[in-house]
């Protein structure tokens, strides 16, 4: 295979990327975009960075795949990898469309086996987990956020300034307004505290709160709280379409437990569901669950933890 090139705007992310490219036993080139103090954490980490200047936005990510596609070129690699967040999957389809590669998104686990990166990513719909590889030469490959710790500091790292040809975008950027984001990250969490559509009512969610700052948790929640209800900032929400979550506890309030939410939690150690519904999904995979109201066991369960 040839050299390996990392990119996400995302500092953390990007360290978590030098991690996975040191598997693939090439030089690492990490380019970075308008960011200083990230060129220089990624060289401390022993990365060759590649640090481009100027008018580009990362908001703009047509404009990021054509600088990422000119580096490519000019460095000789074959192999990019990108953190699989919202913003580096579409960044991923549109640099594969330029280069004409293969790509895959969301990947969990990779292994080298000769020149061939075999890739772990959830299928039909989290319900089992599918090995894929790309054929072709140029591979793009995105991989989930904490996946793969964070780089060390390891030294003998170095930052080179690269200047891309200029281009025109077919976006112009006005104005960048930052989006307002949870302070919690719930993937982090030891004990997690998942709100589901079951919970009926907002007025439910103070006693719901009271729980977890007794356990000492953290609250989440499935999409359709998110989304359609509003009750919590995106960053809340686990899953296929969230966060994945491994936490040592996780007790489940009110969600019926389709796939999509239950890739989400299966890695916990201990999982406790309380559903009205005998029958729901999440049941079949809980250690332990109550059948009950949880207009009636909130109340109770808060009372009892104070």
């Amino acid at each position: 295979m040839a050299g390996v090139m990392t990119y996400s705007n995302n500092t953390a992310l990007a360290l978590e990327l030098l991690t996975a490219a040191g598997l693939m036993g090439q030089e690492v080139k990490a380019l970075s975009i308008n960011n200083e103090q990230q060129a220089q954490e990624l060289k401390d980490a022993g990365a060759s960075v590649y640090e481009v200047t100027g008018e580009y936005s990362a908001a703009d990510t047509n404009m990021v795949a054509e600088i990422l596609k000119q580096a490519a070129a000019a460095l000789g690699v074959d192999i990019i990898l990108l953190s699989s967040d919202r913003r580096g999957k579409e960044l991923s389809g549109r640099l594969a469309q330029k280069l004409n590669a293969g790509c895959l998104t969301d990947i969990k686990a990779i292994q080298v086996n000769g020149t061939e990166i075999e890739c772990e990513r959830n299928a039909l719909g989290g319900a089992a987990i599918a090995v894929q590889s790309i054929k072709s030469t140029k591979q793009v490959l995105a991989i989930s956020p904490k996946v793969f710790k964070q780089a060390e500091p390891a030294g003998d790292g170095s930052i080179n300034n690269y200047a891309v040809e200029e281009t025109i975008s077919a976006v112009s950027v006005k104005e960048i307004i930052p989006k307002s984001t949870d302070s919690v990250d719930i993937a982090d969490a030891d004990v997690l505290i998942a709100v589901g559509c079951g919970v009926q009512t907002k007025y439910n969610l103070p006693a719901v709160e009271a729980i977890a700052q007794s356990l000492g948790g953290l609250v989440g929640c499935s999409k359709p709280v998110a989304t359609d209800w509003k009750w919590f900032s995106e960053e809340r929400i686990i899953g296929l379409s969230g966060k994945i979550c491994s936490p040592d506890a996780a007790l489940i309030l009110g969600v019926s437990g389709q796939v999509q939410f239950a890739v989400g939690v299966r890695g916990a150690r201990v999982l406790i569901s309380i559903n009205s519904d005998e029958n729901a999904p999440i049941n079949s995979m809980a250690d332990y669950y109550m059948v009950a109201d949880l207009n009636d066991v909130l109340p109770q369960l808060k009372d009892a933890m104070s």
